[in-house]
C-alpha cells in the first residue's frame, strides 16, 4: 500500500475484488457499473483480458432513463442472453463496491433468471 488514505467506497471495492479472486476458479466476471443516469454490465474473461458480452441502458430500445430498477432488470436479461450466446453459463458477480441493493440487485436477479449461474 502506498500509505494514502482510501475512501470507504475504494476500501469496499478492493475487499470485494479480493474475495472475488478467491472464488473465481477460472470463471468469467460479471462486472457492474452504476452511474446516476445509467447502468452498465459486462462479462469479462480476466485470464485474457477480453469482454465476452456487454449490455447497458444506453443502447437503442431503452426509452427514458436508465436509472430505474426496471431498466437495470432489462440490462440484466439482455446481458444474460448475450452471455449465453457467447457460450458463458457460469460467472462470478462483481458488484464493484456498490451495495447489493436496488438497481444492482435487480440486474443480478434478472441475469440469474436469464440463465446465468452465480
Amino acid at each position: 500500500m502506498t500509505g494514502r488514505l482510501l475512501s470507504p467506497f475504494e476500501r469496499r471495492r478492493r475487499r470485494v475484488r479480493t474475495a472475488l479472486k478467491a472464488k473465481a476458479r477460472g470463471r468469467p466476471r460479471l462486472s457492474v457499473h452504476r452511474s446516476g443516469r445509467h447502468i452498465y454490465a459486462q462479462v469479462i474473461d480476466d485470464r485474457v483480458g477480453h469482454t465476452l458480452a456487454a449490455a447497458s441502458s444506453l443502447e437503442k430500445g431503452f426509452e427514458g432513463t436508465g436509472a430505474t430498477v426496471a431498466a437495470a432488470a432489462r440490462v440484466g436479461r439482455l446481458l444474460a442472453e448475450r452471455a449465453l450466446a457467447a457460450g458463458v453459463k457460469a460467472v462470478v458477480f462483481d458488484r464493484g463496491g456498490y451495495l447489493y441493493h436496488g438497481r444492482v440487485k435487480a440486474l443480478a436477479e434478472a441475469a440469474r433468471e436469464g440463465g446465468l449461474e452465480f
